[in-house]
């Protein structure tokens, strides 16, 4: 039974996706959530596109023990200084490195011949070699290139000291076929390829990502590159999810797996909504709320007199929350402190403490609290910043059908200031936010704006997700609340929070360049 490598790039890949912008604190959540779900690699971000990229992989490598973290870098010395320089104290320094390959590319973006590119991608692995002990190159375009050069420059780079080979399909061009006739040849073609392992990175733009990293198992890849959720630039990456599972499923057919724990597939793609602002569709496959409804009568059926007659995949095999009772209004600090244990969940004493008083609160306005209210919770906490910036402590808003709704606020600011306003709108988030801005001292748009429920009943939970812009530059923000107005105030003000904590990033990397 082969071994696949899963190689985790929700922090760089999927941070790529348009409006999505995560701060360290938010990579640090995933990266260890990543960790406890088994990724073997995960990519933590690209250090030379910035001072605060390169702190946040610096963090992420500081903290991860148990997966591998590496760094993207383009073929030059200066990107493999950064990635050095972020990833040198980690417990196992591994480099991304890439050069693309296609003729369109080689012609048209890096305006080299294709000896030079040659030349290029050897002088960076032996340069990275010197510094890191495990080095990747990637061919960039690699389903768009003449397979003989593909074959040459491959050769090439092993020789040069790289270990681990990877095909992307950059721009999702490609199908399962001839995508699996690319590692087939290089296979056949390339004299040292046992010296390296095969990796896959697809993109979805023809919605064959999936499909295409599972022709690339079968036809000899060892490592595949995938996001959480699928996200990444334009239509996505191909999902963790949907691979991981699909090898455990069928097994039998691809004799292949992973070292993935399952059960935490869930709460990790939970997580990577929240933070991302990127919600999951409800036919999201292995986990789409949908993923396990049966609508139809026949399949119903079916399913209550036997699970497998039309579910392939069951809920607990993917972590997927029961919506059972877990605790109540009752249960004590020390009861509410061992279940996040038990849910793989391990704050520090201080956020224990707080999360459990807002727990309190909300055990006795609803009547029953899930795992899923519990999770909302913490991650709501957990993407506070520790620096304190603005808060909301009230809210009122008036409203009625045959008047002009009204929204009062309180804030309090970063320099301990209670301070109050008022605004109306044409209806009740309206007002809030006309409050907002006439209170938070920048010029900001509001781009998006969605909504959704934690769990079912009438007393769920409510999770708000906006999209700011200031100046062109795009902030996401979230915020949960029993109450719709409450978790909408909360998101905007998460937002502009972040939006001050990326400016101030900005001026200090600014001086420090």
């Amino acid at each position: 039974m082969r071994k696949i490598e899963i190689f985790d790039t929700t922090l760089r890949d999927g941070e790529q996706t348009a409006g999505v912008n995560l701060n360290t604190a938010e990579k640090i959540e995933i990266a260890k959530r990543l960790e406890m779900l088994g990724v073997d690699v995960m990519e933590a971000g690209f250090p030379a596109a910035s001072k605060g990229d390169l702190e946040a992989v610096k963090k992420v490598a500081s903290i991860v023990k148990n997966s591998t973290v590496t760094a993207l870098a383009r073929s030059n010395t200066s990107d493999i200084d950064y990635a050095w320089e972020a990833l040198k104290d980690s417990a196992e320094p591994r480099l991304h490195v890439f050069l693309a390959t296609s003729p369109i590319h080689m012609t048209y973006k890096l305006k080299k011949t294709p000896d030079q590119v040659v030349e290029a991608a050897v002088g960076a692995v032996k340069y990275a070699r010197q510094k890191f002990p495990v080095v990747q190159w990637s061919a960039e375009d690699a389903c768009r290139s003449d397979l003989n050069f593909l074959s040459r420059i491959v050769e090439k780079v092993i020789d040069a000291g790289a270990t681990v080979i990877n095909i992307p399909d950059t721009v999702g061009f490609t199908n399962p076929e001839e995508y699996g006739r690319i590692f087939r040849y290089l296979l056949n073609h390339v004299p040292n390829i046992e010296k390296a392992i095969l990796s896959a990175h697809c993109h979805d733009d023809l919605g064959m990502a999936v499909a295409n990293s599972l022709s690339a198992i079968e036809h000899g890849a060892n490592q595949v590159e995938c996001t959480i959720n699928g996200i990444g630039e334009r239509a996505g990456n191909a999902s963790l999810e949907e691979i991981a599972v699909a090898l455990a499923i069928r097994e039998d057919f691809y004799q292949a797996k992973t070292r993935l724990k399952l059960n935490e597939i869930s709460r990790t793609s939970q997580l990577v909504s929240r933070l991302t602002g990127i919600a999951v569709p409800p036919n999201k496959a292995v986990v789409g709320k949908n993923a396990f409804a049966h609508e139809s009568g026949i399949h119903q059926d079916g399913v209550l007199k036997e699970k497998s007659t039309y579910e392939i995949i069951t809920p607990e095999l993917v972590g997927v929350p029961s919506n059972q009772l877990v605790l109540g209004k009752h249960s004590g600090g020390h009861a509410f402190k061992d279940y996040l244990h038990k849910l793989g969940l391990h704050p520090d004493e201080n956020k224990i403490k707080a999360l459990f008083e807002d727990f309190k609160q909300l055990a006795d306005k609803k009547k029953e609290m899930t795992e899923e209210d519990i999770f909302a919770l913490l991650i709501d906490h957990k993407i506070q910043p520790e620096v304190p910036l603005y808060q909301l402590k009230d809210i009122q808003v008036n409203y009625g059908t045959n008047q002009i709704p009204t929204a009062t606020l309180r804030l309090l600011t970063p320099g301990g200031k209670l301070i109050q306003d008022a605004a109306t709108g044409s209806g009740s988030v309206e007002a809030i936010y006309n409050t907002l801005g006439k209170m938070l001292p920048s010029s900001i748009k509001l781009n998006d704006y969605r909504i959704q429920s934690v769990g079912a009943g009438r007393d769920a939970l409510a999770q708000v997700f906006v999209r700011i812009d200031s100046d062109g530059h795009e902030i996401n923000g979230s915020g949960t609340a029993q109450d719709v107005l409450e978790a909408s105030a909360k998101a905007y003000v998460h937002a502009y929070n972040k939006l001050q904590l990326h400016d101030e990033k900005k001026s200090y990397e600014a001086m420090s360049i």
